[in-house]
């Protein structure tokens, strides 16, 4: 039950949230719910394949609802992270693979940058 919460509340929330504010949600509605009952169970999400992780360096991790191939980019000013469609570049997998003798199983890529909102500051 508290699992099927702490899905249920990153399912609601489209801005990459953190562990933190994952938390903060699931304790308006349920008090009882410990923190680390929240970040334990987004572990077992991500670990099951429920939800994605999305490692921010120097920053903390959020997590993301869509499992679909996409990429995200980080504002360096206001540290929003952002969805970014666009295809794959061709054979990438293959070419990492190639360059380095791993084979690939997962990876993320994030890009940092300034978005709109703040360039007009």
């Amino acid at each position: 039950m508290q699992r099927q919460i702490v899905l249920q509340t990153v399912l609601r929330m489209h801005d990459h949230p953190t562990a933190d504010i994952v938390y903060a949600s699931v304790a308006a509605e349920h008090p009882s719910i410990s923190k680390a009952t929240v970040y334990r169970n987004l572990n077992q999400l991500v670990s099951q394949g429920e939800i994605r992780r999305v490692s921010v360096p120097n920053g903390a991790d959020r997590y993301d609802f869509n499992l679909t191939d996409h990429y995200h980019v980080r504002c360096s000013q206001c540290g929003k992270v952002y969805d970014v469609y666009m295809p794959r570049p061709e054979n990438l997998i293959d070419r990492v693979e190639d360059a380095s003798g791993v084979d690939v199983q997962r990876y993320d890529i994030l890009f940092e940058g300034v978005c709109p909102a703040c360039k007009k500051e």
